[in-house]
């Protein structure tokens, strides 16, 4: 028998494993908080608020964390210090599925704002069926010279203590999500330690919720623009969805939930609540938002909040209004859950509906938790897909609610479960209607599907055959579409060669008709001093806004493939029509049209016209509205007026630079004051 010394002995086992190949880890488990920190304080969240997040494996992870998508910074301009980035690869810390949720270890903050904001992009790319991008549209060069490109931004930038005060929001500027800290309120009701810090950064439904603005910022950058009440109160409302629905992918807080209300959700419960600790922090005898209840002031006692067809209409500030499209949307799920669970609750009690007293059965909650896991989770994947059926400016919940109406027709005929009825209902219970339909069934709601009759009634219908065929052989034909660079870079490409395209052939009143654009140089519209190009015989200018594909499956195993192209422009126009030479705001129509690539076909056209008066009156009283009474909008948004695309992002090689760029007046963020 050989021998061996202990110095070789080691070699070998080296040599030895590496010749052999092990299989990358489908995902890495880091700890974190389900909620915030606050419920680890208690007694009775303390076992569940603990959970391991399951994040997509990154190969070349490095330290910070720095991967494909994200890059955590944590610095710190108030105390002007570096803090060590955490290294997410180091054997032990592997071993233990991550750092120890701390409040007082800056490294696992970078931890945790890495395995939500991961969380969120997965979500949110499983249900688009693409790759996610953030919003790289930048200005090159100044004055007149100026220009502006897409361009890749790879990473969106997290820095967890970038702000010492009560605020979190999501930079498009700096293509960074910065988080703050801040004293809790020196308020013994609030439960919280007075003077205590509270890190935004710790808390699951603040890190969702601003990664949500980012990937939407990135998919329609024109939605936040102020166009309408709805319009930043869209925003707001998508971005408290996500977090609120991702409650439910944590298995112990789920069963521990249902355990607790006794399969009942609709009472008080932490699965409907956003941010308790920032907002008890701040004050507020409840978390900064609740989607179903409410305290009441005079008791002081939780209650639930009833809808009224008023609500919709009262509501005027962009939280308060964004809250209404949260709340309807959780009362769908509410209502859908009911409905999946009545039969375990007639077996249970034997067709009473009345639930002895006492615990549940543990396998009762199972299923429970179950059901309401699957039904968050496909309601979820509703109002995701849905964005891709919006309109590309000037939305409104109306518009959103037949979005949602139309993409899930498109991926479930059969609506087996009466997911689209339970929407519908719940929006109608606060007053929530699309304008220009007839009916609220879900056979009026949906958009129209645009006809081979009607392609042929217009004379330059045979350009949408052209994008759909070039599309679709352009795709067949790329393999190199494996990175999120590549695909970028392809679609970046297919802008430049879809508006070629539609410039190339002449423009038809029926082509405009269709997709809300105005291509005739002769309208009316563009015989104006605002339209500037008007005498050198060019197609009036409009923007291929985006292309992108989304591959999904249906139930029945059948795979929907689609490419989304969205056009806009825009128009100059007086806020007063008296005075023609003072201040002005754009205008802008467009449409998204939906390609069916299977059938090679336009399958909808959702549109908003840019010669559409009503809307042009309705958006100046609008600005008119906010320049004479500018109030908090003017304050932080600037003056009502033609917004301007942000300056070009310069690379931050240094503390200084970094500090700078942080520490630059909130006023020229747009999400900076949302979240104040």
């Amino acid at each position: 028998m050989l021998e061996y010394s202990p110095q070789e002995s080691r070699l070998q086992t080296e040599r030895t494993l590496a010749t052999i190949t092990y299989p990358l880890p489908p995902y890495r488990r880091l700890r974190g908080y389900a909620f915030d920190p606050s419920l680890s304080l208690e007694m009775d969240t303390a076992d569940v608020n603990e959970v391991v997040y399951k994040i997509r494996w990154e190969d070349d992870l490095s330290d910070g964390p720095v991967g494909e998508y994200l890059e955590v910074v944590d610095y710190d301009p108030s105390s002007n210090v570096f803090y060590h980035p955490v290294n997410l690869n180091q054997p032990y810390v592997l071993a233990q599925d991550g750092l120890d949720p701390s409040e007082s270890n800056p490294k696992f903050h970078q931890q945790m704002v890495y395995a939500v904001a991961m969380t969120t992009i997965q979500n949110m790319e499983r249900a688009l069926g693409r790759w996610i991008f953030w919003n790289g549209y930048r200005q090159i060069g100044v004055g007149k010279n100026a220009r502006y490109e897409d361009e890749f931004v790879q990473r969106l930038r997290l820095y967890p203590h970038a702000l010492r005060e009560a605020n979190a929001y999501y930079s498009p500027d700096k293509k960074a999500i910065l988080f703050g800290y801040f004293p809790a309120l020196h308020d013994s009701n609030t439960g919280q330690l007075p003077g205590g810090l509270v890190f935004s950064c710790l808390s699951h439904d603040i890190i969702a919720h601003e990664m949500t603005h980012a990937v939407l910022d990135g998919m329609h950058r024109r939605f936040s623009k102020d166009t309408n009440p709805d319009a930043l109160a869209f925003h707001e409302a998508f971005s408290d969805i996500v977090a609120l629905f991702q409650h439910f992918s944590f298995p112990e807080v789920l069963h521990d939930q249902i355990a607790k209300t006794r399969g009942d959700l609709s009472l008080q419960n932490q699965l409907g609540k956003l941010a308790l600790q920032f907002g008890l922090a701040r004050g507020n005898r409840n978390s900064l938002r609740d989607a179903i209840g409410e305290i009441n002031e005079k008791t002081q006692q939780w209650e639930p909040k009833a809808p009224t067809p008023a609500d919709y209409e009262n509501a005027t500030k962009p939280h308060e209004r964004g809250s209404v499209l949260m709340a309807a949307l959780f009362e769908t799920f509410l209502t859908l859950y009911k409905s999946r669970v009545s039969d375990l609750i007639r077996i249970t009690t034997n067709g009473t509906g009345k639930l002895p007293d006492g615990d549940l059965h543990p396998d009762l909650v199972k299923r429970l938790a179950g059901e309401a896991a699957k039904t968050s989770r496909h309601l979820l994947n509703m109002c995701i897909r849905a964005l891709d059926y919006c309109p590309p400016v000037d939305l409104n919940f109306g518009d959103y609610l037949r979005a949602l109406i139309t993409a899930d027709f498109d991926l479930v005929a059969d609506d087996s479960h009466n997911y689209r009825l339970a929407i519908i209902s719940a929006f109608r219970k606060r007053g929530i209607y699309p304008k220009g339909i007839k009916t609220l069934s879900p056979e009026s709601l949906r958009w129209d599907i645009i006809s081979d009759n009607q392609l042929k009634q217009i004379g330059k219908g045979e350009i949408f055959k052209m994008i759909t065929k070039t599309l679709s052989e352009e795709l067949k034909k790329t393999t190199d579409l494996k990175t999120r660079a590549a695909s970028f870079t392809f679609f970046h490409r297919m802008k430049g060669l879809i508006h070629g395209k539609i410039a190339s052939v002449k423009a038809t009143k029926d082509f405009d008709e269709l997709t809300g654009l105005c291509l005739e140089k002769e309208n009316e519209i563009w015989k104006d001093k605002n339209w500037k190009d008007k005498d050198k015989g060019e197609c009036p200018p409009f923007e291929v806004h985006s292309i992108r594909s989304a591959q999904r499956m249906t139930p029945n195993g059948d795979t929907v493939n689609q490419a989304i192209v969205v056009l806009t422009q825009r128009r100059e126009i007086a806020v007063d029509s008296d005075d023609p030479e003072g201040t002005t705001f754009w205008f802008r129509g467009g449409c998204t049209l939906i390609f069916d690539l299977n059938g090679l076909k336009l399958r909808y056209c959702v549109r908003k016209n840019i010669k559409d008066d009503r809307r042009l009156e309705a958006q100046r009283r609008y600005e008119q509205q906010l320049t004479n009474s500018p109030g908090d909008r003017a304050l932080y948004f600037g003056k009502p007026g033609r917004d301007t695309q942000p300056e070009a992002n310069q690379e931050q090689n240094t503390a200084e630079e970094i500090r700078n760029r942080i520490t630059t007046e909130a006023i020229q963020e747009p999400f900076a004051f949302l979240h104040r």
